[in-house]
């Protein structure tokens, strides 16, 4: 099984390949303009490129007044790649080409009964089917991406002690080493929050940020940041900690007894929210959810978002303060990170209006050099495949290491 990343040649074929990517279709002028090669090199590594079949010509640009030049693009047929998101709830698998377009792909919950090699099990027939419904042979598949729950280890291909998952083996599962064995193919990890960041980025071909923030907030809140097309890593997996940033520091207790109590993701994630219904029942507030559940203590995040959609006033009121505490925690994160642009992913924010525009709204307000410092908030393009196809551009991405 060789590695992506031994797929082009050297340095030079792989620097031009990315600036074709980048920029969607590009010129050999252009190429020379943006890069360190002479116009003989270019056309010798555009050959190349284009004989390995990973380039095509797409028609002209403008003339500057000879004639108009050829303009170059990545193949989208060139190969396919799959990208896989493990969550807690919802798990899914894509099909895309190497323009990341979704060709196919396969959902399914994560019930008490998904162990990991019932996971496993379901992402190897999802990827069988996939390609025999498209007659895709196994060696047109550049390999599998993988945005899993944190924390993990990249470099080792393990999910290290995920939590929120209802059935044990998730502790120090080498998932990267079990995919490669049952698909034969090359595997990467990554966080879900980095590879949703991934697909984001590689979904907008114009007017791109240079600095972003991704905060998505479902079950817990994930988080990642990128800078000049690059995701930021640190010493260690940093998927989760956003949400363990201290709101109040007498505050309520963590979510599941693990982190610090008045944390982030304990005002504003769907058990937060859980939690803060259930409480106010009990006081004796009135609600429609007192008719859709029997027993207060099972009430549920789908029953929420419903009872928002029935104009509800507590569910209204219980979704307006989260939105306040998750504006404050923005704004945290925007008067030390400074990014361009916002990208706030998850069901919560792109499905209950009221919280993405009162957070932003309350974000604004407490940033420091707000309105000189412009900042750009937007709701997910992807929405729920972000993850998954983010997943599929990390392999992609191999291609240039």
């Amino acid at each position: 099984m060789v590695p992506v990343s031994q797929r082009l040649a050297n340095r030079k074929v792989k620097d031009v390949f990315e600036c074709i990517r980048q920029r969607g279709a590009v010129s050999k002028q252009e190429l020379h303009e943006i890069s360190s090669y002479t116009l003989s090199t270019l056309t010798r590594l555009l050959d190349e490129l284009m004989k390995g079949g990973l380039i095509e010509e797409t028609g002209f640009g403008e003339s500057t007044g000879g004639r108009r030049p050829t303009l170059y693009r990545v193949r989208a047929d060139y190969a396919y790649v799959i990208g896989l998101d493990v969550s807690r709830a919802v798990s899914r698998i894509v099909l895309c080409d190497m323009h990341l377009n979704k060709l196919d792909g396969v959902v399914w919950p994560m019930t008490p009964q998904t162990t990991p090699e019932r996971l496993i099990d379901d992402a190897t027939d999802a990827v069988n089917r996939m390609l025999d419904r498209r007659n895709i042979p196994r060696d047109r598949v550049l390999g599998i991406g993988i945005g899993a729950v944190g924390p993990l280890s990249r470099e080792r291909g393990i999910l290290l002690d995920p939590k929120g998952f209802s059935t044990p083996g998730w502790s120090q599962l080498p998932i990267v080493e079990l995919l490669e064995h049952r698909l034969r193919l090359p595997a990467y990890l990554d966080n879900g929050a980095n590879t949703a960041l991934l697909g984001e980025y590689w979904s907008e071909m114009e007017h791109r940020s240079k600095h972003l923030l991704y905060v998505h907030v479902g079950v817990g809140i994930r988080s990642s940041v990128m800078t000049g097309g690059k995701l930021v890593y640190g010493a260690v997996d940093m998927e989760g900690a956003a949400g363990q940033m201290i709101i109040e520091s007498d505050g309520v207790s963590p979510i599941d007894g693990r982190g610090n109590y008045g944390a982030w993701e304990s005002y504003v994630t769907a058990p937060a929210l859980e939690r803060t219904a259930v409480s106010r029942l009990k006081q004796g507030r009135k609600s429609v959810l007192l008719e859709r559940v029997r027993d207060i203590e099972k009430v549920r995040y789908t029953d929420l978002e419903q009872a928002y959609i029935d104009g509800d006033p507590l569910v209204k009121e219980i979704f307006s303060q989260a939105a306040a505490y998750f504006g404050i925690g923005l704004a945290n994160l925007l008067n030390i990170l400074h990014p361009e642009t916002v990208i706030i992913g998850g069901p919560i924010a792109g499905n209950i209006d009221v919280f993405f525009e009162d957070a932003v709204r309350i974000a604004l307000s407490n940033t420091y050099y707000y309105p000189e410092y412009q900042v750009k908030f937007k709701k997910s393009k992807l929405h729920d495949d972000a993850v998954a196809v983010g997943a599929a551009a990390l392999v992609i991405q191999q291609l240039t290491v």
